[in-house]
């Protein structure tokens, strides 16, 4: 509703689309593929990235496609990383709001009320 609606933009990358593919779970692939088409932006991994991402994994301990996906994010200087991962969540304390789905929802729910 947030996305279909144009108050939420999805942007994507390289990195999201080959960890969708590599996804075993038919039904979770097939979801992700819809998300990623409504993406507005696309991103591509380069060396400026790939640097970022080890930095990440060594300040945060946050590994492998974690910290890609936090870098790319990084790069376009979204508003706000949201995952299900708690440990990203909790490890993680750089630029970007780190927020999961449910209280990112409930949080823009909110200030649209109060507008």
């Amino acid at each position: 509703m947030l996305i279909e609606n144009g108050f939420v933009d999805i942007v994507s990358s390289d990195a999201l689309i080959f960890e969708k593919s590599q996804n075993p779970h038919d039904e979770r692939r097939m979801f992700v593929s819809v998300v990623l088409e409504k993406a507005k932006i696309f991103n591509k991994s380069d060396e400026k990235i790939l640097e970022r991402a080890e930095e990440i994994e060594q300040q945060y301990r946050i590994k492998g496609m974690d910290a890609l996906h936090l870098a790319c994010a990084e790069q376009l200087q979204v508003d706000a990383f949201i995952t299900c991962d708690d440990k990203i969540i909790k490890k993680y304390q750089g630029i970007l709001s780190v927020i999961n789905p449910v209280t990112f929802t409930m949080d823009f729910l909110l200030k649209e009320q109060n507008q």
